[in-house]
């Protein structure tokens, strides 16, 4: 399917690996020109060069901090006027609730909730104005079925969702759409590092908890970075223009509702 997006301008958050790199595949193979962002601007650069050799198209890479104001800035500066939007940002590691102090809560909620809205309002009336824009927002299948030790993560994320709620309907008349997508259990290295950590707890073996784990998702496996990016895409097409407000589960079926 043509998803006539060729020749707009993207933006993908933390897109150097993971579901952020998946997301940037599917957007060049759709014919974007790309700004990529993430820290490890060594790989960052591999995965630059990466993108243009195999899709033909303009790909800027920016080393930064997105959480960061200055980050923020620098992304910005390489794409001014942006056609799609894709937040996406690492987490708070894993943690009892009773550990959180004061700094790292805010540092959570900077990281997973104010740094998309602060993103948006950059680029949302310049969307506007132009009457195209995609805003998608990765989150987490975790702001509707709590996982033990992410409740920062969680709390942050779901706050995100409720804060666009009415935002995203004040400019769906100026084809502007903004959605999330809820991940669930990927295979990306934020998964395999909750394998490792659980290896270390109990003994097991990394290939019995991942074949335990793949049991309990009833498509019987993990969702691919590559299916992920695919679903984004089609968000961000000329086809999903009618779609916003909507908060999008992938997770193989995980999560068990009618509604």
């Amino acid at each position: 399917m043509d998803l006539g997006i060729k020749g707009r301008k993207a933006i993908v958050c933390a897109s150097s690996k993971g579901l952020g790199l998946g997301t940037a595949k599917a957007l060049a193979e759709a014919g974007c020109d790309l700004v990529i962002n993430g820290r490890d601007e060594d790989r960052l650069n591999v995965v630059s060069v990466e993108l243009q050799k195999t899709y033909g198209i303009a790909v800027t890479a920016v080393a930064a901090d997105i959480s960061t104001a200055e980050g923020q800035k620098e992304v910005l500066a390489a794409c001014p006027e942006p056609d799609i939007l894709i937040n996406n940002n690492g987490g708070p590691p894993r943690m009892d609730f009773r550990d959180l102090d004061r700094d790292k809560m805010v540092n959570g909620v900077i990281q997973n909730m104010i740094t998309p809205v602060e993103l948006i309002q950059e680029v949302v009336d310049g969307m506007s104005a132009r009457r195209f824009g995609r805003i998608i927002n990765i989150t987490s299948m975790s702001v509707k079925r709590p996982i033990d030790g992410l409740d920062l993560s969680s709390g942050a994320r779901a706050g995100l969702i409720a804060f666009l709620a009415g935002v995203c309907r004040q400019v769906a008349h100026n084809n502007v759409t903004i959605n999330s997508v809820l991940p669930g259990k990927f295979d990306t290295d934020r998964l395999k590092g909750g394998f490792t950590r659980q290896a270390e707890k109990t003994g097991q073996s990394l290939d019995e908890i991942k074949a335990v784990q793949a049991l309990e998702v009833p498509a019987g496996r993990f969702g691919t970075p590559e299916e992920f990016g695919q679903t984004c895409a089609f968000l961000c097409s000329v086809h999903a223009g009618y779609i916003t407000g909507q908060n999008i589960l992938l997770d193989g079926g995980l999560y068990q509702s009618a509604f």
